[in-house]
């Protein structure tokens, strides 16, 4: 979907991301590259799309910086019901038949895909109730699976670079782990663990598939992980170079609207 076309007026842009565990919402003005308000919450627990939903609306009735004008509206799914395709194979008449094999789908569920870069698309379902609660409250806007922003972002970081890079990037019971070969996309899934442990196997697990030594790739971490996280303290006794993510946008924050730990919101500010 497309965002509209009129002119600006008001130099703002929202990025929202959802996700079954949580929100954020973020405002950037453009004219000043600056971001004037930022709202992340998580949900004690997993919700379905309605009561997401609910949780949006109550949201917006709390929230009075999220009724101002904006110009521009991004939205940003976070979910693990996404297959990607090679483009060259891929064909939109039967997109649904390259997502029946890792998640059920129902009748009424609205399949979506993203081109992103190398040649790839990410065929996903977003959640339908929700798009069109943004539609009608805003018009036309876009849309898009935060794996394929994750994955065009990494990209461009490491184009024309050699070696192999594992970028993990984490939430807080689910992980992306994207592989970059030589500035290619070599692999790209979701995880989901409970434990450190369950964290640790599916890391090593795919490292070993795509026969990739831990005392030779370089790890690179960002999203909600620390070095005080168990996970990371773990991982950091089985592979040998491990680092975090470093600077990654350029954005000036109001004081009352900083993230506690802004690589936990790379995708978010990646989308603005």
């Amino acid at each position: 979907m497309v965002t509209t076309t009129k002119e600006k007026q008001f130099n703002k842009k929202l990025s929202i991301q959802v996700s079954l565990n949580g929100l954020s919402f973020c405002i950037l003005d453009q004219k000043d590259n600056r971001i004037t308000y930022f709202k992340k919450i998580d949900f004690e627990k997993q919700l379905d799309p309605i009561k997401v939903l609910s949780k949006i609306e109550l949201t917006y009735e709390k929230e009075e910086a999220l009724n101002q004008p904006v110009d521009e509206v991004f939205l940003l799914y976070t979910n693990s019901l996404f297959s990607l395709v090679p483009e060259k194979l891929f064909d939109e008449d039967n997109a649904s038949n390259y997502l029946k094999f890792n998640t059920k789908i129902l009748k009424t569920d609205f399949i979506a895909f993203d081109n992103i870069k190398d040649s790839i698309v990410n065929v996903y379902i977003p959640y339908t109730n929700i798009t069109n609660y943004f539609f009608d409250k805003y018009g036309e806007f876009e849309y898009r699976h935060s794996l394929s922003v994750l994955i065009e972002a990494l990209l461009e970081l490491q184009d024309n670079s050699e070696g192999t890079r594992v970028y993990l990037h984490s939430h807080l019971s689910s992980y992306e782990l994207v592989i970059i070969e030589n500035g290619k996309l070599l692999f790209a899934n979701s995880f989901e663990f409970e434990t450190k442990e369950d964290f640790l196997y599916y890391l090593l697990f795919t490292a070993e598939q795509l026969k990739l030594d831990p005392d030779s790739f370089e790890l690179i971490l960002l999203g909600d992980i620390t070095k005080d996280s168990e996970e990371y303290k773990m991982a950091w006794d089985y592979i040998r170079n491990i680092s975090f993510l470093g600077p990654f946008h350029s954005f000036s924050f109001e004081t009352d609207h900083i993230p506690e730990y802004e690589l936990s919101e790379y995708l978010l500010l990646k989308s603005l």
